[in-house]
């Protein structure tokens, strides 16, 4: 082999010393020391994945990485998911939601209302998100906490009774479900196309899921985007989804996320919710998203 082709192969990435460590409270841990600018080695990419897995939520700091490396490493867990608001996409990177109350010329530069319920990522889709990065660019001086709530934890905690109430039902799931009502509070949320309204037509998933990997089971109701349980009547289904989406985020179950400069945050949508505990209008405050595609829940 000559000594041109040698140094055109990659080099093995090598292990890097870092920390993952558990944060108070029902989920979440913070990695510290891994620099993800940095080829990541597959040992260091299994314990991450663990990590996450055990975890749920994973806030590793001090990342000043560029959006092309968020997706590399975001793909590193499976196919990307693009948002049905493209126009909200950072330029030149699809794959990049851009979360942001800012406004340029008059117009949003990216999707400034986003989490304003409680939610999983996608769940209104066939193959419901897997997990999403969100990496700080710009942070208000206050406000803009994430919430993020155990539903694992939520589900465990069900009276037997209702456990058993709830195993086979199914749910609808509509992006569409509060939109109007979120255009009305922000009038520069836009106005769907006929092309995306049809992207996200309403899908039916179980109340109870079992995560793919884990094999534990999970809530995965929203007051964001679950509409109606199926075969049941209207009356029976929105007081049982009531009931279930004020138990999903009791207090015991929630951590609060307090961004700091260069955090990147990934979370399981296969096992939690999260919420956007709101930013004032004058401070700015600016996110990348990306969105890995995960199974059909079962």
């Amino acid at each position: 082999m000559s000594l041109t082709a040698t140094l055109d192969r990659p080099a093995a990435a090598l292990a890097q010393n870092f920390e993952i460590r558990p944060l108070p409270g029902p989920l979440g841990a913070e990695v510290i020391g891994l620099d993800l600018g940095q080829p990541v080695s597959d040992t260091d990419f299994r314990r991450i994945h663990r990590a996450h897995l055990d975890h749920h939520v994973l806030v590793f700091r001090e990342q000043r990485i560029t959006p092309a490396q968020q997706v590399a490493f975001s793909r590193r867990f499976g196919p990307l998911q693009i948002h049905v608001l493209s126009q909200f996409a950072l330029a030149g990177h699809p794959e990049v939601l851009i979360v942001s109350n800012i406004k340029e010329n008059g117009q949003p530069i990216g999707l400034g209302d986003a989490g304003h319920y409680w939610h999983s990522d996608l769940s209104y889709v066939e193959k419901p998100s897997l997990g999403s990065f969100l990496h700080a660019q710009e942070l208000p001086a206050e406000g803009g906490d994430t919430l993020f709530a155990n539903q694992h934890a939520a589900y465990e905690a069900l009276p037997d009774s209702l456990k058993q109430r709830i195993a086979t039902l199914r749910a609808e799931h509509s992006y569409l479900a509060k939109y109007e009502e979120l255009r009305a509070r922000n009038p520069w949320r836009p106005k769907l196309t006929p092309e995306q309204i049809a992207k996200v037509q309403p899908k039916v998933h179980p109340i109870v899921r079992t995560h793919p990997e884990t094999g534990r089971k999970a809530l995965f109701v929203s007051e964001h985007f679950t509409t109606r349980i199926v075969d049941l009547p209207e009356d029976e289904s929105r007081a049982l989804l009531d009931e279930l989406f004020a138990h999903s985020v009791r207090p015991e179950f929630v951590y609060r996320q307090v961004w700091q400069p260069h955090d990147m945050v990934f979370w399981d949508n296969r096992s939690v919710m999260h919420l956007a505990a709101g930013t004032p209008d004058e401070l700015r405050r600016k996110l990348y998203r990306t969105t890995i595609e995960g199974d059909v829940p079962f």
